[in-house]
Parts: C-alpha cells; structure tokens; sequence
C-alpha cells in the first residue's frame, strides 16, 4: 500500500560484496539512487545500513553512506578484535529488527537487504507475521540456498538488469 511506511535493514558487507566484489561483472551502486529506489518502490522511510566496524580512513564511505539517506549503524568490536575478524553484522541486524518490533515503532514492514542465510529465521518469523515486504537479493547466483523456497512475492535481485539499471552507478563519459 501506498500509505505503508516500512524500514530497510541492509547489510553492508554482503550488498558490497554481491555488487562491486562479485566474481563476474561487478558493479558499483550509487547509493542515492538506490536510496530513492527503496523509498519509491518500497515505501521505505528508514534505511538502516550496517557496517562491520568504524575505521576511521573510511570516513568518506560513511559520509556517502549518509548524505545518501541512511542511517548507519556500527558493528561494536573490543580494541583487540579490530582488523583481526571480519564485521559480521547478521545477530546485530537480528537484534535490531527484533526491538523494532518488540518496542512496535510505527512502521509496517521489514525491506531486508542480504543474500545471507544467516537471516532466514528472521525471514521465517517476518512472513509468519505478515511483516516482511521483501527480501533484496545483492546477487541471486550468490543468494542463499535456504531462500530457494520462499517465492517470487518474498524475493527480488538486485542484480536484476531492470533494477540495476535504476541503481547503478553511472560511468562517466
């Protein structure tokens, strides 16, 4: 519906790695537009981008990140871990669509951004509720076998030439 107000949750390591790190045509999105893209095509009024951890010779990256309209949430790691494991977002990502809706903040449904199975409880538990809008594949040759199942109405690729088409980032002449 049009009146729906949903939240995005995107995983950051996984959107990076099915688009610009993929083996075979890779592919960079701008983030604005896709951005514009989840607000037009999902009704997305917050976007959460999760990243691993902060570094501070990424401060470009999230400046872009955030000027795009997302909000971003960072993975915490002790001083020890940090370069030593890799930002694994998915239970911080959990947690957070989890309190969203134990706190039930006003919004409709979840737009979850990832190829990962990682998530697929959380998918389970959304359709179980009627509160999944979509899951965004990076990459459907990448995505998780576990969503083999769920169908087209649960799914989409972003990778798909019509909505990279809308997203990607545009070369210069």
């Amino acid at each position: 519906m049009k009146n729906d107000k949903n939240y995005a949750f995107i995983d950051g390591q996984n959107l990076y790695m099915g688009t610009a790190k993929r083996e075979t045509d890779p592919w960079k999105i701008d983030l604005a537009r896709f951005r514009i893209y989840l607000e037009k095509k999902y009704n997305v009024e917050k976007a959460f981008y999760f990243l691993g951890f902060l570094d501070e010779s990424q401060q470009s990256l999230y400046e872009n990140i955030q000027s795009s309209g997302f909000i971003l949430v960072f993975r915490e790691h002790t001083s020890l871990m940090l370069g030593k494991k890799k930002g694994n977002v998915d239970s911080d990502l959990i947690l957070y669509v989890m309190k969203k809706l134990y706190y039930r903040e006003d919004f409709n449904k979840v737009v979850l951004v990832s190829g990962d199975g990682d998530y697929k409880q959380l998918v389970d538990f959304l359709i179980t509720e009627t509160k999944l809008e979509k899951v965004l594949f990076p990459d459907r040759e990448r995505a998780s076998s576990l969503y083999k199942k769920l169908g087209a109405p649960f799914f989409a690729a972003l990778d798909d030439r019509d909505v990279r088409k809308k997203i990607e980032m545009k070369k210069a002449p």
